[in-house]
């Protein structure tokens, strides 16, 4: 399976759950905090993304507070994936929980530039570019049909909804 052809959003390392979800707006609602989602980075990101882009960033992505809120604020405006050299773990957690693809490029990513155009092979475990490919590391199909499935929760629920006999459900 591959992922469709997207522009590229490309970040360095260190990107902390306080740019993906900024502090002040947390009163505001998955909206605002969407509309200042990397700001402090990129002011233009918010307004620029469209659906099915892929952030593509370096080490340590998503460190800091555990804010469950800076997955959902990507995943509100489209964002299609997040490939970096590495993740904190509650980010990486989060992500998947949200329905939110993530990917650890074991390749080197330095060659992109901002706008590329990008696909992620899933099968192939690897981020397509203009000039070649980037290994990723292979997610497991479960978390894949996780993600599938729009996250833990619709994913339980889906299970859930399988495995209950007539009699259950008609209760």
């Amino acid at each position: 399976m591959v992922v469709p052809r997207h522009r590229a959003f490309v970040f360095g390392n260190d990107i902390d759950t306080d740019a993906l979800a900024p502090g002040q707006y947390m009163g505001g609602g998955i909206e605002a905090l969407a509309a200042h989602c990397l700001e402090a980075v990129d002011p233009d990101f918010a307004s620029s993304v469209q659906p099915g882009d892929i952030v593509v960033a370096g080490k340590n992505f998503g460190m800091g507070s555990s804010r469950e809120q800076a997955a959902q604020a990507l995943r509100h405006l489209g964002v299609g994936a997040v490939v970096a050299r590495s993740f904190a773990g509650i980010f990486y957690r989060n992500a998947i929980n949200l329905g939110l693809p993530v990917f650890i490029a074991t390749g080197d990513t330095s060659m992109l530039r901002p706008g590329d155009a990008v696909e992620i092979d899933i099968d192939g475990a690897a981020l397509l570019t203009q000039t070649g490919r980037i290994a990723l590391e292979p997610l497991p199909y479960f978390l894949l049909d996780m993600i599938a499935d729009g996250g833990l929760v619709p994913h339980l629920e889906k299970r859930f909804a399988a495995s209950a006999s007539p009699k259950e459900t008609a209760l």
